[in-house]
């Protein structure tokens, strides 16, 4: 019996143990189990930033670097240029000129080295000379003059009948004529140079190895841009220039040329320079509207300055074309000298002596190439010289 006690005792312990304690695993109030943490991420190195930047303040705003501009390119002056002087040039060019011009020479004196000269021989010594482009009046200058001569010396040598065609030639082209360039200051004041002719003759070219020319013998240039119909002339003066260090004044495409003109002497003025070389349009459309365009830029320029040489620029290989707008020039502007470029091309060298007997001006200045130091003072016996070949 007492052991039967024992057990229920037991059996009581028990269930009164387990009814507690499910009484505190559901009674009202009790916290819910803390959630299960994740794992933590591997901590990265700390990345320092500028000084300011992720410090933030309570009302404060954040004030990032500004962004950091690419470099711009570094854009060089041009290289100043040293010209050669202007001296000598001819002679150095002459071997250009004699393979131009030395085959209508050779045929000049086969044709008076014959034995005999009837009036076939003088007429094909005639068309020799009109076919180089000398023009029918010397021609027939040079024709008679010659005939007389060879009748007085009777028999001819090689070397005499060269020497009798040399001063023939030389005497055509005239060694007399004044060919230097008014290039001389007045006082403050600069000289002026007028560039005028037909676009396509290589007219601002010519302006631009000229300027090059006279940098070359120590003198200040300033260029006027006052082809204002071509924006390609102004930029191509602006090279020319820049290579050599002469300032060009220039205007706005279609702008007024006399105004450009007018501030180009006026630059040159201020800049105490010894010449301006303006370079002009060259538009033969109208002939009314050249003439009033040209005398405009003339008159304007000379409430500044005198207007000190006015060089017509003739492309050589263009012949009587060229003697053709010669005259249409000539009848606009005071021409005082020609400058006659791609001489050492297929040009007749006649053309020389056609175009000073029909305007009456000396032709000072020859295009002897396209580099930049091949405009030449013009040496009427190294050009007679080239053509008659050594």
């Amino acid at each position: 019996m007492d052991g039967y006690l024992g057990v229920i005792v037991i059996v009581a312990v028990v269930a009164l143990l387990a009814a507690g304690g499910l009484f505190l695993l559901f009674r009202p109030g009790r916290k819910a189990a803390p959630p299960v943490k994740p794992p933590e991420a591997p901590t990265l190195p700390e990345e320092k930033l500028p000084p300011g930047v992720g410090e933030e303040d309570e009302g404060a705003t954040t004030t990032l670097p500004p962004p950091v501009k690419p470099a711009e390119p570094v854009v060089l002056p041009p290289e100043i240029e040293k010209p050669p002087p202007s001296a000598g040039r001819m002679v150095r060019l002459r071997s250009r000129l004699a393979r131009s011009q030395s085959a209508f020479g050779r045929g000049l004196l086969e044709l008076l080295s014959r034995d005999r000269l009837d009036d076939d021989v003088w007429d094909e010594i005639e068309e020799s000379l009109i076919t180089a482009d000398v023009g029918v009046a010397p021609t027939q200058a040079m024709v008679e003059e010659l005939r007389t001569k060879v009748k007085v010396l009777g028999s001819r040598t090689p070397d005499e009948v060269r020497k009798l065609l040399r001063e023939q030639l030389l005497a055509q082209v005239n060694p007399d004529l004044d060919r230097t360039l008014h290039i001389q200051k007045h006082g403050e004041r600069p000289a002026v140079v007028l560039v005028v002719g037909v676009n396509g003759t290589g007219k601002t070219t010519t302006t631009g190895k000229l300027a090059r020319s006279l940098v070359g013998d120590g003198k200040k240039v300033v260029l006027g841009a006052a082809d204002t119909f071509r924006a390609a002339a102004a930029d191509q003066l602006q090279t020319w220039g820049d290579r050599v260090g002469a300032d060009v004044v220039r205007g706005p495409e279609g702008g007024d040329p006399a105004s450009v003109a007018f501030d180009a002497v006026a630059k040159g003025m201020s800049e105490k320079a010894d010449v301006v070389i303006v370079d002009t349009a060259g538009r033969l459309h109208t002939k009314t509207g050249l003439m009033d365009e040209l005398g405009k830029v003339k008159r304007v320029i000379e409430k500044k300055a005198t207007v000190d040489e006015v060089l017509l620029v003739l492309d050589a290989t263009t012949g009587q074309n060229g003697m053709r707008q010669a005259q249409v020039f000539a009848e606009v502007v005071n021409i005082t000298g020609i400058a006659l470029t791609k001489l050492d091309g297929t040009a007749k060298g006649g053309i020389v002596i056609s175009v000073q007997r029909e305007l009456g001006v000396p032709v000072k200045l020859v295009g002897l190439g396209e580099g930049p130091d091949d405009l030449a003072p013009f040496d009427p016996e190294v050009f007679v010289d080239a053509i008659l070949g050594d």
